[in-house]
């Protein structure tokens, strides 16, 4: 794999590794919303959520017009979305994992004290 592509993956990712900016996408996944909303949603300051949205406009990650006074936010490409609920499902097998290791742990420690 050429340099430059794991480069751009990194980006990606860098871009994504905010808890903030997967809210921001999670919110633009059901379409298009204005800069309030999103910050109104986020219950966020305006000045903190436009560092976010600056981080995901220069990854190209999420695409802004204006109309008017207001700024509207959108998914660039849906497939990044694909990415997010891919990493949810990651997320939720190997939590169900730890968790089952955890309980086992338990179960031993119960079994120990006796």
């Amino acid at each position: 794999m050429p340099d430059s592509l794991r480069r751009f993956k990194a980006d990606i990712f860098q871009a994504l590794a905010h808890p903030t900016r997967i809210a921001i996408i999670e919110l633009l996944s059901a379409g298009e919303l204005s800069a309030g909303i999103l910050i109104e949603k986020l219950g966020m300051e305006q000045a903190n959520v436009s560092q976010h949205l600056a981080v995901l406009r220069a990854k190209q990650i999420v695409a802004n017009r204006r109309a008017g006074n207001q700024v509207f936010y959108s998914v660039r490409d849906p497939i990044i979305l694909e990415v997010l609920a891919l990493m949810r499902r990651y997320f939720q097998k190997h939590v169900g994992e730890a968790m089952e290791a955890l309980g086992e742990m338990e179960s031993d420690l119960m079994e120990s004290s006796r």
